[in-house]
């Protein structure tokens, strides 16, 4: 079967065969890579481990898909354009051939330092190039990478090294966002203090700032591939790994506390990425793509690196943020580099928004064809400039929905395929299979209904299990509803059967569509002085989508509530990271609970979103006079 859907007509047919013969579609959709061993058995599956294996038996090495196979015709083909934060810097261009052996010199690097197959990785780095090429070079050697985004703090940092045991990190002297500076390397200094199983540390020189070399652990990116290029080892064969081999860890936000090391297996994830990005984007030999996300997140993973160059795509790879040096930068570069496709966040639509046509209306905008959203639900204002303003009115928008645990997406449109609706992710693509549900994990059947979005056969990108807590993953998706996978997502199905994401149903937040456990936010307040208890909350932001409303309980009423307010965010920020600082901090004397000692988020959330008047049923709190005091008290 070929792997791209050309019209409505073949999307439909190809459904409906996934449907009824998923080991067979997915299995046909395979041929199209490059495995050093076919599969004996497509799936083996159950949710109730759960336990999910696809293409059992095969070998291959994801790398040789991104990059080998590309040689032959596309090697003098852009595989990676970056662009600095810096506009005045000039941008790097590298061909497949070039990427190819960038990525096998830094594999060289990493063996010649004692890593090996199956070892772990910590990748916290600027977005540069070489953030893609250390993520290549792990899975070239078969060491399991874990990226860990460059806003996180040193306490975020340490949580999942030692989650992970890893027993390397490549880092950068420090990062520039804006116009701020970041100092990598020592927060990764900081971080590694309680992290005994570090043994290695390669830093890249981007940001030129004085940083501390440990002799025996520390050394300098370029001087260790000056030293490879020097012993001839630009070249490193591909690890032969089981299509069920890990790939990469990366963490997410729970409902509880500790983060999860979300786990993606090589051969599932290959299929699935490149399937899912050349249908939904429907990428054309040699256009521009450029996805605005970061690497350190799932979308960077799947949508940057992993999907574009499986096809052979060029990834355009950004440094900065979107208002740097001023609100106009998106459009600057799809001008200057004539980008086709470009793939972005609400969060980031809705900050443009802001600063009214003026930073759009001189620029070359005509060259896109197909614009993207991704991260979280777009309203319809968002939807309606993006198509309008940036779109003309000629690119279909591809409003995406899919999760870190989903490895690639799974409701979308497929450009000029299938017909948008401004805020519908629109339809399943082929080999998924979604349901909604009620309370008591029954379907809900038909359309123009709502319910709880869950997933009722595995698709080859879904994760593996949590690392090193396999019940965890169990209990966090599929313990809720048996023999499901369930998604934490509301979703409401139309009258065309169109699905559209309504927010998160569990204790999780939707920030700048990045997801935040309102547990692991709790914990940090609560590690501040004279903070008793709290409670987290989202409520609706107009920029962010969702920010964050945190109900403090203090041991004494704070002399200065502004500076305590400022304290208790920076508290946060220090322990996860400032995108999980509170955009909220209101002081309560207490908390509505049941009797049996549940904070009631619900009456919460609607005091956050000023639904004040529709708080429901409050007679089972142990005192319902709390709530009145907060409702009074509310920022």
């Amino acid at each position: 079967m070929k792997l791209q859907v050309e019209n409505f007509e073949e999307y439909q047919k190809a459904y409906q065969y996934s449907v009824e013969n998923p080991e067979g579609f997915w299995g046909e959709i395979a041929e199209n890579f490059v495995w050093k061993k076919k599969w004996n058995k497509v799936l083996d599956w159950n949710f109730k481990e759960p336990k999910i294996e696809w293409y059992q038996g095969a070998t291959l090495n994801i790398t040789e898909n991104c990059l080998d196979r590309h040689l032959a015709d596309k090697a003098d083909q852009p595989a990676i354009v970056w662009e600095s934060n810096d506009p005045n810097e000039a941008n790097r261009t590298y061909t497949y051939r070039e990427l190819h052996q960038e990525v096998c010199t830094f594999a060289n690097v990493l063996k010649q330092n004692g890593a090996k197959k199956g070892d772990r990785i910590c990748l916290y780095m600027p977005m540069v190039p070489e953030l893609a090429i250390a993520v290549l070079a792990c899975a070239r050697i078969g060491a399991i990478h874990s990226v860990v985004f460059g806003g996180f703090s040193a306490q975020s940092i340490a949580d999942r090294i030692q989650d992970a045991q890893c027993s390397m990190v490549v880092t950068a002297d420090g990062s520039h966002r804006g116009n701020k500076e970041i100092f990598l390397k020592h927060i990764m200094d900081e971080a590694i203090i309680s992290c005994p199983c570090v043994k290695t540390v390669i830093v890249l020189e981007r940001s030129k700032s004085a940083v501390s070399m440990i002799k025996g652990r520390d050394l300098f990116w370029h001087s260790e591939m000056e030293r490879m290029r020097s012993l001839g080892l630009t070249d490193c064969p591909a690890e032969e790994m089981d299509a069920e081999d890990p790939l990469f860890i990366l963490y997410t936000s729970g409902s509880t506390g500790k983060p999860k090391g979300v786990v993606h297996t090589c051969g599932g994830y290959m299929v699935f990425t490149a399937y899912t990005f050349q249908n939904i984007f429907q990428y054309q030999s040699g256009e521009m793509y450029f996805c605005t996300a970061d690497i350190g997140w799932i979308t960077g993973h799947s949508y940057i690196v992993y999907g574009p160059l499986i096809q052979g795509a060029t990834s355009l790879i950004f440094e900065g943020i979107p208002t740097f040096p001023d609100a106009g930068r998106f459009w600057d570069i799809v001008d200057k580099h004539d980008v086709n496709i470009l793939y972005t966040a609400p969060t980031a639509i809705r900050s443009l928004m802001q600063f009214g046509l003026d930073y759009v209306k001189d620029k070359d905008l005509s060259s896109l064809r197909v614009l993207g959203s991704v991260g979280e639900p777009i309203n319809e204002e968002a939807w309606n400039w993006y198509n309008e303003h940036i779109g003309k009115g000629k690119c279909p928008i591809v409003d995406t929905w899919w999760q870190t645990e989903t490895g690639g997406i799974l409701i979308s449109p497929l450009a000029n395929i299938t017909p948008t609706k401004p805020c519908y992710a629109t339809l399943p693509l082929p080999g998924v299979q979604p349901i909604l549900v009620d309370e008591k994990g029954e379907e809900i059947t038909g359309n123009g209904v709502s319910g709880n979005l869950c997933i009722k056969f595995p698709w080859p990108g879904i994760l593996r299990t949590t690392y090193g807590d396999h019940e965890r993953c169990r209990t966090n998706y599929f313990a809720t509803y048996e023999d499901l996978y369930f998604t934490g997502d509301g979703c409401m199905r139309d009258e065309d059967g169109y699905y559209r994401i309504t927010g998160r149903v569990d204790d999780v937040m939707n920030i700048s569509g990045h997801r935040i456990g309102t547990a692991e936010v709790e914990n940090a307040i609560n590690m501040f002085t004279d903070v008793i208890e709290s409670a987290v909350v989202g409520y609706p932001h107009d920029i962010k989508g969702q920010g964050i409303y945190a109900y403090v309980i203090m041991a004494s009423t704070p002399k200065d509530p502004v500076l305590a307010r400022k304290d208790i965010a920076a508290t946060v920020s220090q322990i996860i990271g400032a995108i999980a600082r509170p955009d909220k901090i209101q002081f309560v004397t207490g908390l509505p609970k049941t009797r049996s000692g549940k904070i009631m988020r619900r009456i919460l959330r609607k005091i956050a979103e000023g639904d004040i008047n529709n708080l429901g049923d409050t007679s089972t709190l142990l005192d319902p006079s709390v709530v009145d005091k907060i409702k009074e008290e509310r920022l």
